[in-house]
């Protein structure tokens, strides 16, 4: 895909990756420069590690986006254009 940047230095991300990596309007990113390129990762959601009838599950401390099948699909289509 492909976008542009501003005079402010802003980037779109199209709508297409927001929706399928769970972005949301005032979502925290980080930015980082790998190899000459710039990376643009969601915040990690915190999580802690608890015991579930004898299992050890991690659970997000905060409410987070249901990756379904419809919404891979999308993001491949729309990184293979």
């Amino acid at each position: 895909m492909e976008t542009t940047i501003d005079r402010a230095g802003r980037v779109v991300i199209p709508r297409a990756l927001r929706e399928a990596i769970g972005l949301a309007d005032g979502g925290r990113v980080e930015v980082v420069e790998i190899d000459g390129r710039i990376v643009i990762s969601p915040q990690p959601v915190a999580k802690r590690l608890v015991d579930a009838g004898g299992v050890v599950v991690c659970v997000p401390d905060e409410p987070v986006p249901v990756l379904t099948a419809d919404a891979v699909r999308a993001l491949l289509v729309a990184t293979r254009r």
